[in-house]
């Protein structure tokens, strides 16, 4: 096992399932110093899980506020004195539908939920790094620029986009890197606490089943993905192996470039 995150600080939103809990699993496997953070409190076992042998602390927050992401922020520096590498993995969506059928306020909670925390965390951050003179931020966006039933979530995502190639030009010759995967669809366990709890209509399940079946027709490779295959190219965008990009959003889904 490489060591390419051996006293890096490295704050991780997200982390209490999913992709950025198997980020966190595997950043702790190479020896990297990790602030979770997570609106849910099983964060904590996370966190629990992986403090035999590294440095673990973790938060719970609600990212979709600045406040927020500015206390995450300075209790990371407090407690370990920078931040190195900042993983923005939360997000994903909560309603799947055609876009006639969204209301004014699921619109903006979608929009809160997958763009907000990744702007207001890379604000929240980017001073501290700024200081340091250097820092790897990489946000976690989606195929689903380009799909079905998911509007609100994939103009999200875009904007995730548009972020990452700015900031990216903002800070670059200022030692900041800023990149982005672009995940398809992933196995996954299921999410112990899901973002949406309200129990789905035939029709609602029928427009859930429709955004796999066109992610899985989009794809060369013709299926899903897993957790790892979504971590490594997180981890290496994060990593030193690629010091020489910055603004890019790398697709992750079997050849679907969304």
């Amino acid at each position: 096992m490489n060591n390419r995150f051996k006293n890096k600080v490295a704050v991780i939103t997200g982390a209490a399932q999913g992709i950025g809990k198997r980020v966190a699993e595997r950043m702790a496997a190479e020896q990297g110093i990790l602030v979770l953070v997570d609106r849910a409190e099983i964060v904590h076992d996370v966190a629990e899980s992986l403090s035999a042998k590294n440095e673990v602390i973790s938060l719970t927050a609600d990212l979709e506020k600045f406040s927020e992401c500015e206390r995450v922020m300075a209790a990371a520096v407090e407690r370990f004195g920078r931040i190195d590498i900042l993983i923005n993995n939360v997000g994903g969506t909560i309603w799947t539908k055609p876009y006639e059928h969204y209301a004014e306020n699921e619109i903006e909670a979608e929009v809160r939920r997958s763009l907000f925390p990744t702007l207001w965390c890379c604000r929240a951050a980017l001073p501290y790094m700024l200081e340091k003179g250097k820092g790897s931020i990489v946000n976690v966006s989606s195929i689903a620029t380009r799909g079905v039933n998911r509007v609100p979530y994939g103009a999200a995502k875009g904007g995730v986009n548009a972020l990452t190639a700015c900031l990216a030009f903002e800070n670059g010759e200022r030692g900041i890197r800023v990149n982005a995967t672009a995940p398809g669809a992933t196995e996954a366990p299921p999410r112990i606490i899901p973002r949406n709890t309200a129990k789905q209509s035939e029709q609602e399940q029928a427009w859930y089943k429709q955004i796999y079946t066109q992610s899985l027709d989009s794809s060369v490779m013709k299926r899903y993905g897993t957790l790892d295959e979504q971590a490594d190219p997180i981890l290496f965008l994060a990593s030193d192996e690629s010091a020489y990009m910055t603004g890019s959003v790398l697709p992750v889904g079997g050849g679907d470039l969304g």
